[in-house]
């Protein structure tokens, strides 16, 4: 009994531990952002976006990798949240303008 307990009990524990920086960065790579992008903003993202906006980003679609930061832009409006699609783009300009200067 006590055995079934734990194997019913640990994933749940073990889900719940999951960030949502964490959920938001596995989003972002699911909808074709190069994991490294997404690692830089998923932090930003979770700091400036709502509960119900970070939710709703970490949702998008997967999708093959972006060809252009355009086609994810048109992802995320699709969201018809304008502060997530402003708070995303500052975030992946910030994000690129950082890994270019590295």
């Amino acid at each position: 009994m006590m055995k079934t307990r734990v194997a019913v009990l640990l994933p749940l524990a073990l889900a719940a531990c999951v960030t949502p920086t964490a959920r938001v960065e596995a989003g972002l790579e699911r909808a074709g952002l190069k994991p490294h992008l997404a690692r830089c903003m998923a932090p930003r993202l979770a700091d400036r976006l709502s509960h119900d906006q970070l939710r709703q980003l970490a949702s998008l679609p997967k999708a093959p990798r972006a060809r252009s930061f355009d086609e994810l832009l048109y992802r995320l409006r699709a969201l018809d949240d304008p502060d997530i699609v402003h708070v995303t783009s500052k975030a992946a300009l910030k994000c690129e303008i950082d890994h270019a200067l590295d």
